[in-house]
């Protein structure tokens, strides 16, 4: 997929922000990509960018429409249909992270045939994909792996991204979810993939590269010990083949989110995605631990993660918070003396 900016993020009438977290991580990271936000009657987030009507975003510049909101069931409302079919009809294409597939809705098919609209399915891929192979490729790939769901695994694929970039290493990061497709402009959403080629997609996600010293950096879905998902955080363990990994962890939670399993702890996730991850990568190995502290305060968060960092022998940071060098810090020395 190779959509076209500037966005112009739509959030309906959301009831609260977090059914709006995939416009707000789309700002978060590439908020120069973003023109504005349309809000209907009611909506209840904000991302913080100017507010405009279609009309507006479309005669300063606008491209694309970006659906960043989600419902129960991720369905398109009928009033959000109406709000879609103007935008087409301005000239804009439309985006969507939402199960539903837009040209299922008739009105917005004839409306993007009549006006030569692209429609982008950002959870459905056009990519067909192989198996995976498992076979040894060039370069270096980094994964993050979860203690659960929504703990930080995209985020801090970014953060690492932009923290290595900035120290002159080769990085590009990988998106395999419907938020990290719109940031990245690329990627595939791991989750509406057939599990038999979940690998496979992983593999072309993250292909072989020129560059013997350049990371991808991928972006986790789910977490092995999640009863729900663990099956497309395996395929994609397996298929990204990574020789780093970095554990993401909330603390404050005690169960995984959806199910009344126990949340597993760090070193069960370090021990588990070795195990599992020496299938395609022998030489895998974790190279930090990731902490979402944005529930506790600064100095909370602080003692946090130092003694997290005494406890593992392993740098440890929260990236949004604290930023991404002791990671990238001990990644830049470890990989300098290995082959």
């Amino acid at each position: 997929m190779e959509i076209e900016r500037p966005y112009l993020m739509f959030l309906g009438d959301v009831p609260d922000m977090l059914a709006a977290k995939t416009a707000i991580g789309v700002v978060d990271w590439r908020r120069d990509w973003c023109l504005g936000q349309v809000r209907l009657a009611g909506c209840k987030a904000d991302t913080g960018l100017a507010d405009m009507t279609i009309a507006e975003g479309a005669r300063q510049g606008a491209k694309t429409l970006v659906v960043g909101a989600v419902n129960a069931g991720g369905v398109l409302p009928d009033h959000w249909v109406e709000s879609v079919v103007e935008a087409i009809e301005a000239g804009l294409d439309v985006a969507s992270g939402l199960h539903m597939r837009l040209g299922d809705n008739p009105r917005i098919r004839e409306a993007a045939t009549k006006h030569g609209a692209k429609l982008f399915d950002v959870r459905h891929a056009t990519q067909r994909f192989d198996t995976g192979k498992g076979t040894k490729r060039n370069g270096r790939r980094l994964l993050t792996v979860g203690t659960d769901c929504s703990v930080g695994k995209k985020y801090t694929a970014i953060a690492l991204e932009q923290g290595m970039q900035a120290r002159g290493m080769a990085a590009t990061f990988r998106a395999t979810g419907q938020t990290g497709v719109l940031i990245s402009g690329r990627g595939v959403a791991l989750d509406a993939v057939v599990a038999d080629f979940i690998s496979g997609a992983a593999e072309w996600i993250s292909p072989e590269s020129d560059d013997a010293q350049h990371w991808d950096l991928v972006e986790g879905q789910g977490s092995l010990f999640h009863p729900s998902f663990a099956g497309v955080t395996l395929g994609l363990l397996h298929g990204s083949q990574p020789d780093a990994f970095v554990v993401c962890h909330e603390p404050t939670r005690t169960t995984m989110r959806g199910v009344r399993h126990a949340l597993p702890t760090i070193r069960d996730v370090i021990d588990m995605t070795i195990a599992l991850g020496r299938l395609t990568n022998p030489a895998i190995r974790c190279v930090g631990i990731a902490i979402n502290t944005k529930a506790l305060t600064e100095d909370a968060a602080r003692a946090l993660v130092q003694a997290t960092g005494e406890e593992y022998g392993l740098p440890v940071t929260d990236p949004v918070r604290f930023g991404v060098d002791p990671i990238v810090d001990h990644v830049e020395a470890l990989y300098k003396t290995l082959p």
